[in-house]
């Protein structure tokens, strides 16, 4: 098969703040791409088809190489598309860092304040899924202590968004100056997952003005230029190409990790996920990538982040 250029296919559905983070960088590099919509709740049978069993949202596939969590995406925008960057500053090492803690332990934090201010309100199969993908096994006792502590909740994101006000107190149009960076995005999804989905997020932000207007500007900057797709159309793409993906395993692995190996992949909390299986196909200190044959989808390499993630030798 031949590789003519493929579509950048982001598979989300529009409520995701995960998603919006991903879109609003689709915007910084000035993008066209497809939109396929997935269902916000399981089963996602054309998505998982194409993942092998990874059902968060989102997922972008270029061509038969699949892209899973936003680390992973942002970091192959880049180095398919360099210009410009998302890395606009010499500190690509620091906002990495910062990353793991944006989309993690605070933006965790936002979903349990999200949640826990909607209260019984929510709909059931929402929260059932949704708790126990973010809080654990005994997600509505979390739930209902979420509820319960939402005064505290508030008081612990308001600390970090005061920081983010401070870093604009000078008139600077993003986080690290003129241009928008991957941090950008990275910050704006929890505001902007506060914002729409707390009925009491718009009065709360209204306390950091300068925050305000930094929203105003990643939202100005667009979302690139998308158009729908049917996912029956990307399933056929990633069958009808073959994955670019280079093979290999870096120096240093800690695992011991060859190529060949059977493997599986699963985020590394306990949110009652499949692991995805395959065969490794590349791994160094930032990526696993996994190869696997389905009669549906063909060969497709799946990519992930290694941080955040846990690998198993089977």
């Amino acid at each position: 098969m031949s590789n003519p250029t493929p579509d950048i296919i982001l598979h989300a559905y529009p409520q995701s703040p995960v998603a919006e983070k991903v879109r609003v960088a689709f915007g910084i590099k000035g993008l066209a791409w497809r939109s396929v919509e997935i269902p916000r709740l399981p089963p996602k049978p054309n998505l998982t088809a194409l993942t092998g069993g990874y059902r968060r949202t989102p997922v972008v596939q270029i061509g038969a190489d699949i892209y899973c969590d936003s680390q992973c995406i942002i970091r192959e925008l880049e180095r398919r598309y360099p210009s410009p960057s998302f890395m606009p500053t010499a500190d690509q090492g620091l906002m990495w860092c910062l990353s793991r803690w944006t989309d993690g332990p605070l933006f965790d934090h936002a979903v349990r304040h999200v949640l826990g201010a909607a209260g019984d309100s929510l709909d059931k199969d929402f929260a059932a899924d949704r708790g126990r993908l973010y809080m654990g096994e005994d997600w509505a006792a979390a739930l209902k202590q979420a509820n319960a502590d939402l005064p505290h909740l508030v008081a612990q994101v308001r600390a970090p968004l005061s920081w983010l006000d401070t870093q604009l107190a000078d008139g600077r149009g993003f986080l690290l100056g003129p241009s928008p960076a991957a941090i950008d995005a990275q910050f704006y999804h929890v505001v902007w997952f506060l914002r729409g989905r707390w009925s009491g997020g718009p009065a709360f932000l209204s306390e950091f003005t300068n925050l305000v207007r930094w929203e105003d500007n990643v939202r100005a900057i667009g979302q690139g230029t998308s158009e729908p797709m049917d996912p029956q159309d990307a399933i056929a793409q990633a069958r009808a190409l073959d994955p670019i993906a280079p093979s290999g395993v870096a120096a240093n692995e800690p695992q011991g990790l060859i190529v060949g190996q059977s493997v599986t992949v699963i985020p590394d909390v306990n949110g009652g996920e499949q692991p995805v299986a395959g065969t490794l196909r590349f791994a160094d200190a930032e990526t696993v990538t996994i190869e696997r044959t389905a009669d549906d989808v063909g060969t497709v390499c799946v990519h992930f982040p290694r941080s955040g993630y846990r690998i198993d030798i089977v």
